[in-house]
């Protein structure tokens, strides 16, 4: 045994550290899968309603909006608040800004490297359509693209009828965070 644990320790350590590791990775998977159903439920209560359904008893958001972009065939629920804890299950509704049933400028935030990943793809004349908590969808036509830099700039109010969907820049990369980001602007038509 003695010879055993010798010849077969470190990689019987190693193959226990990469099981683990596995284990932790479907874990957060499956918790991901999840909680799409537990939203998709909460919306659809949301639109039978009106009202603001919370997708778990504990969550501190609910989702507000459907976010829909034909040309890359994604549909994604809106979350109230853009938190990082509310970014990790979708995209966010910056609270500063007006809801898609109100006039005015919605801002929609989203992590780069899941549900934003998209938005390097989009091209002006793309179309974007946003389903509100009524049920009324809001057809919305890509304008313009932009990077900022959030220690210097600042997002410009656009008006009425504007959407701007925001998430960090540049895209692929290792670093988090950083003071880029990149603005796709688009116009209700």
């Amino acid at each position: 045994m003695k010879t055993f644990i010798r010849k077969y320790g470190v990689l019987c350590a190693l193959l226990a550290i990469s099981l683990t590791a596995f284990g932790q990775a479907g874990y957060i998977k499956a918790k991901a899968i999840l909680a799409q159903y537990l939203l998709e439920d909460a919306w659809q209560q949301t639109l039978d309603d009106g009202q603001p359904h919370k997708p778990w008893d504990w969550a501190d958001t609910f989702p507000v909006a459907k976010l829909t972009v034909p040309s890359q065939n994604i549909e994604q629920l809106v979350l109230s608040g853009a938190s990082g804890r509310n970014l990790a299950f979708g995209p966010g509704h910056l609270l500063s800004s007006n809801l898609p049933e109100q006039p005015g400028h919605t801002i929609l935030g989203g992590h780069r490297d899941t549900h934003f990943e998209f938005l390097q793809y989009l091209k002006a004349g793309d179309e974007l359509v946003i389903q509100d908590k009524l049920g009324v969808t809001h057809h919305y036509k890509v304008t313009q693209i932009e990077i900022h830099n959030i220690e210097t700039d600042q997002i410009q109010d656009r008006g009425i009828n504007q959407l701007t969907l925001v998430t960090c820049y540049p895209f692929n990369t290792l670093e988090v965070g950083g003071p880029l980001r990149y603005l796709v602007h688009a116009e209700k038509v």
